[in-house]
Order: structure tokens, then C-alpha cells, then sequence
């Protein structure tokens, strides 16, 4: 029996005119989706697959680097956000190093001056993938059957996008490597992965391994969509869809400050890391 994948979406209607079919049937498998995986693939989603791969390379090419050089591109002690090259504290159960940049044109940003055309390459990624952010979360708007424009005023806000390249170590006899099991804190989270693969989505209990495919992009519906499970302390949503809210009202801001600090101090057991279950209203 085949192993389960999750739905694949084919975006090409979206970027043409007078596909209404297609439309239809990419909505269909989206509404499905954001109910069952919380997960989807994405084809023909308008970020050429040469530049992604590119961009793959350079980022293989710099985590190979010394890391005296890596450090050149790191942040100073006293920036407020974990920019530019950074790798796990050392207690942490994540395994990884990273490179992490905000909108072109942030004054947070601290890039690398090695590969050349690494910083050009990285600016032009995160626009692409800006502008196909765009065009997913008014289809997600819809299929969920939210207000019309209500993610895109409740994101309205895009200099806080962010975008990582991740390098994970090798595994050893006594440890795994990755990521521990998580949920992302965002509205919507895209991932392209190299040939290693490794990422799975959780699914009625079991893991289902997505495949890496070089023209596919993987979207991530984040805490702050997940299906039913829709956070929103504004009244006026939960009068419009007949249903009482699952979370307490809270800042957003705070959310993702409290998300950073599991990063930079990782609480000694997994269970003791803030998600968005911090929030929920018990009866």
C-alpha cells in the first residue's frame, strides 16, 4: 500500500484568466485540506524552481564555511531579534544552525558576504514568495469562509515576515537531528527542501513523510489558522461564524515573543514550551 501524501494543489489558474474550473477544483482540495492535514502542496505557485534551487546551493555552500565565517553574518549581542547566521543553544533539542532574514530592506538584517549573489539571491526568494504568500492567503481567506480580506487585514502588517534557511546536523549514535515536533506560530509558513527531506505532518495521530519535489512548495497553516481551530479574539468573528471562541483574547506580539523564547532559552522538558494552547479557555 502506498504511504499517505499530503494534497497537492496546482496554482496555475490563480495566475490566468478565465480558469474558473480550475479555480473550483483548487479550492476544493485546499477546504479539505485546512480540515484534515492542515498542510498542503503547491505547483505552478510563480517562484521559478531555478531560483529556489539556487538559493539551496548558496545556502549550502555558506554553512560549509568555516565558522569563523559564519560568524561574520551573525547579529551583535545586543540586537533584539535573532537575525542573520545563528545556530541552537546548546540545551536545546533542536539540532541545527540557521540564517534568517526579514523583508528586503529591513534594518534588522545582516547578510553574508560570502557566496556572492548570496544576499541577492536571498532578497529575491523572499519577494517571490511574498507575492505567492498573497495570492494563498486570499484562496485560504475564501475557502475557509472567512470575511472577505480578513486574513489580509489581520496580516496586514508584512515587515515582520521572515524567512530561514535551516542546516541541520548529522545525526549521531546518541542523538537525532532536526526539529522536535512543534507547530509554527505564523499565519501561513512555506517549505522547500532539499533532497535530504525529512519533514513529516502529523495526521490523526500518525506521521506521514512529504517527499521533497523540486517544483513543489509545502504550506504550513500556521497557529494561527488550523482549521477549526481559528484564533481570533475580535467578537465580531465569532457572531459571524455561530461559534464561541476556543482562546482567550491576547496580543499577538506577546504570542510571538513568548514563541522566540523557546528558542533562545528552550525550557528543560518539551511539555513546559509555550504554544498556542497557553491561551485556551477551559470550561
Amino acid at each position: 500500500m502506498a504511504e499517505p501524501q499530503i494534497p497537492t494543489v496546482d496554482l496555475s489558474p490563480f495566475f490566468t484568466q478565465d480558469d474558473e474550473a480550475g479555480k473550483k477544483k483548487a479550492m476544493e482540495i485546499i477546504t479539505k485540506a485546512c480540515s484534515e492535514y492542515g498542510f498542503f502542496q503547491i505547483v505552478n505557485h510563480g517562484v521559478p524552481v531555478d531560483l529556489l534551487q539556487r538559493a539551496l546551493e548558496l545556502s549550502r555552500i555558506f554553512f560549509e564555511f568555516p565558522s569563523q565565517e559564519k560568524l561574520k553574518s551573525s547579529a551583535p549581542p545586543d540586537a533584539p531579534l535573532p537575525v542573520g547566521y545563528n545556530t541552537q543553544p546548546q540545551q536545546s533539542p533542536d539540532k541545527n544552525e540557521y540564517l534568517l532574514m526579514f523583508p528586503p530592506g529591513s534594518s534588522f538584517n545582516v547578510f553574508p558576504q560570502n557566496p556572492p549573489q548570496f544576499k541577492q539571491v536571498l532578497e529575491d526568494v523572499f519577494s517571490k514568495l511574498t507575492k505567492t504568500a498573497v495570492v494563498v492567503e486570499t484562496i485560504v481567506n475564501q475557502c475557509l469562509g472567512l470575511p472577505t480580506n480578513f486574513l489580509k487585514e489581520f496580516n496586514h502588517d508584512r515587515s515582520w515576515d521572515f524567512m530561514t534557511a535551516l542546516y541541520y546536523f548529522p545525526a549521531t549514535e546518541f542523538e537525532n537531528n532536526g526539529l522536535t515536533q512543534h507547530e509554527d506560530g505564523n499565519c501561513l509558513s512555506f517549505v522547500f527542501q532539499d533532497d535530504t527531506g525529512g519533514l513529516q505532518v502529523l495526521k490523526n495521530g500518525k506521521w506521514i513523510h512529504v517527499t521533497p519535489t523540486k517544483d513543489t512548495l509545502i504550506v504550513n497553516l500556521d497557529d494561527v489558522i488550523q482549521g477549526e481551530k481559528w484564533v481570533e479574539p475580535l467578537p465580531h468573528f465569532t457572531n459571524h461564524i455561530g461559534k464561541p471562541p476556543f482562546y482567550r483574547g491576547f496580543r499577538y506580539s506577546e504570542y510571538q515573543q513568548l514563541r522566540l523564547r523557546n528558542k533562545t532559552h528552550p525550557p528543560t522538558s518539551p511539555e513546559d514550551e509555550i504554544r498556542i494552547t497557553h491561551y485556551k479557555i477551559t470550561t
